[in-house]
């Protein structure tokens, strides 16, 4: 299970100075990719009492103020936040033998943020975030039928939705970002942007 990486290289002088900006090239770069599916797609570390966990969420939005993503407030991933909020993200896409690792902060999105985007969600998708209580435990696939059945009667389709009030977006502003490719004899390319509140510094770190 060995395989040769390219000769695409990453080189300080061909990427832009910040790492938000670095980061929206390969982004895009990765949605144009047929190969990748669903290239905002990141895993989410988090810390809880029994230690690190992760899982994977998408992408929402990307600004100069950080990364972007909405879930339950009370699942899991909500409540370790909630407790701790240094989190990591992780980019893999390994089809362009590259990821993105980011780790930041994560806090809570001003709530018209999260009602504006929920707005624009699928009706489905609204429904579904009132019928499950997420990371909770189902005593069955019928019993979240149901409680999706009930929802959609409460809240028709073409009707307006209300934002769960469990439900929103966190903005995970970064501390690190860095870039990593892959190279030739394991000899790979990693840049890191760190920064201390007053601007970013570029370090390249051994593979």
């Amino acid at each position: 299970m060995r395989r040769s990486y390219g000769e695409r290289g990453l080189v300080e002088s061909e990427i832009a100075s910040d790492p938000l900006a670095q980061f929206k090239i390969w982004l895009a770069e990765a949605a144009a990719n047929p190969v990748i599916v669903e290239a905002n797609a990141m895993v989410l570390s988090t810390v809880d009492e029994w230690g690190p966990a992760s899982r994977t969420v998408l992408l929402k939005d990307v600004s100069d103020a950080g990364f972007s993503f909405f879930t339950n407030y009370e699942s899991n991933k909500g409540r370790a936040i909630a407790a701790r909020p240094e989190v990591a993200l992780l980019f893999p896409w390994y089809a362009m033998e590259r990821q993105v690792i980011v780790k930041g902060l994560a806090f809570k999105v001003d709530r018209k943020f999260s009602e504006d985007y929920f707005s624009t969600r699928p009706w489905s998708s609204q429904i579904g975030a009132w019928a499950s209580s997420q990371s909770q435990d189902l005593e069955s696939r019928e019993h979240l039928q149901a409680r999706f059945d009930e929802f959609a009667n409460k809240y028709p389709e073409g009707s307006q939705v209300p934002t769960p009030p469990h439900w929103g977006g966190y903005l995970v502003t970064p501390i690190s970002v860095e870039f990593w490719q892959g190279r030739y004899s394991r000899l790979h390319d990693r840049l890191i942007f760190t920064t201390s509140g007053d601007g970013w510094q570029l370090t390249r770190l051994h593979p």
